[in-house]
């Protein structure tokens, strides 16, 4: 399988990704690039400062200026390649992939990523070639501590913030370089941590929250301390969950328009954007607050580029990843949090009162299909459901005035992705059978 990806360059080291393949994607992509200066970031796993130090190498061959930031989380690493002058950057991690793989999530200049769509198939093309030969004098690589400048960043968006406990779950990755120095500037914020060691072996759960499984301990800490409410990083800490006093998960579509109250008193009448996969409650809500609802398909790369085409402040998309456009258009999960504890505050009301005044509907959450000829199942989905509102965005979305469905081929994995809403907690139970029948059994 290619380490080429949708979104990054990812694999297992060291068989598809070692020292030598890490200097070649690094000289590639300064070569793609045509650059001149690029930042480069690292996380915390095992094999993570061998292969950072092989890319570097690559870049500099190139005759490419480096500006090492070391250890950061990929939002640190994005912030750094927005403000500091440059042609781009590189956040060498895998993300929550297991122990045993490394990757690259690679940007341009303004921190605009690289995807499938753009840049790294061009990568790959040089990388395949061997055209990839010193050229010019050598660059140099400077070490910058730019880890002060993000914190302080993101601490400056807080904005009385009342006295409360909050319980992080860190999972041992990114989120904690740089997390715990943000709470801290925070009066009043008592932080109970979980697993907040750097470790690239991940001991005590998988660093993926949208894995309902790896909420469990937040869950029981939240309980055990009585906290309002906790939050849950991903292993580079670009995305995050958010869960209730009672254990619930409060899903990234519902917390994104309780986000988008700040935003838009803050930005009034600026876009807000989400993915289609979203509750229908997110854009009535936007338009609610005189917000313009910007609905886009399914990706990080997809949802920046429509953000700064349509001018959008902010939003979410429904893994996780919260988009802010005072933050370079990038996503930024401890400034997710930051901003929820402020407008949480602000109301006078806790997280779950603020879920469930949102949960007017029922959604089945995304559901995986094994299906052999997706293309054949999306017009098969078509044709049965051809007396419904339909579109393309991606996959096939079918919509009726009480219920929708859409069906995607998954980006980054052999899938087919369904997400179903209704009125009424029958029909979307009738409505996700029928789909199943079509589909065959969930994976």
């Amino acid at each position: 399988m290619s380490i080429f990806k949708a979104y990054d360059i990812r694999g297992t080291y060291p068989d598809q990704i070692d020292a030598q393949v890490a200097r070649r994607i690094g000289s590639a992509f300064a070569r793609f690039l045509d650059a001149k200066r690029l930042v480069v970031g690292r996380d915390m796993r095992t094999m993570a400062v061998e292969i950072q130090d092989a890319f570097i190498e690559g870049i500099l061959e190139q005759g490419c200026d480096v500006v090492d930031i070391g250890l950061a989380s990929t939002p640190a690493t994005y912030y750094a390649i927005g403000s500091i002058p440059c042609d781009g950057g590189v956040c060498v991690t895998a993300s929550h992939n297991p122990k045993q793989y490394i990757g690259f999530k690679l940007c341009r200049e303004e921190a605009r990523p690289l995807s499938a769509d753009y840049g790294i198939p061009d990568i790959q093309q040089l990388f395949d070639s061997g055209d990839l030969e010193p050229r010019g004098q050598k660059g140099k690589r400077d070490t910058v501590d730019h880890k002060r400048e993000f914190v302080d960043r993101v601490a400056s968006f807080a904005k009385d913030i009342e006295p409360m406990t909050l319980v992080v779950d860190y999972a041992n990755g990114m989120g904690a370089n740089e997390a715990p120095e943000i709470f801290a500037k925070i009066p009043g914020l008592e932080i109970v941590p979980l697993f907040e060691e750097l470790d690239g072996t991940f001991p005590n759960h998988e660093a993926n929250p949208l894995h309902e499984p790896n909420l469990d301990d937040l869950r029981a800490k939240i309980r055990e301390v009585g906290a309002p409410m906790g939050i849950a990083f991903d292993g580079d800490a670009d995305r995050c969950a958010f869960v209730d006093r009672e254990g619930r998960t409060v899903h990234a579509d519902l917390a994104t328009a309780i986000l988008a109250r700040g935003m838009l008193e803050r930005h009034p009448g600026t876009g807000i954007i989400y993915d289609l996969r979203s509750s229908k409650v997110v854009p009535e809500e936007i338009v609610r607050l005189g917000g313009r609802p910007v609905r886009e398909r399914v990706g990080h790369s997809f949802m920046k580029e429509t953000m700064r085409r349509e001018g959008c402040i902010g939003g979410g998309e429904l893994s996780g990843h919260f988009y802010f456009g005072e933050f370079y258009f990038t996503d930024c999960g401890v400034l997710a949090c930051v901003l929820m504890l402020n407008q949480l505050s602000k109301e006078g009301i806790d997280l779950k009162t603020a879920a469930d005044a949102l949960r007017r509907y029922y959604p089945t959450g995304e559901i995986n299909f094994r299906v052999d000829d997706k293309a054949a199942m999306l017009a098969k989905i078509e044709s049965v459901f051809h007396d419904g509102q339909i579109d393309h965005l991606d996959g096939v979305t079918v919509t009726y005035d009480d219920w929708w469905v859409n069906v995607r081929p998954s980006n980054t994995e052999p899938y087919l992705r369904m997400c179903l809403e209704a009125d009424t907690a029958e029909l979307r139970d009738e409505k996700r059978a029928r789909m199943i029948e079509l589909l065959g059994d969930p994976v």
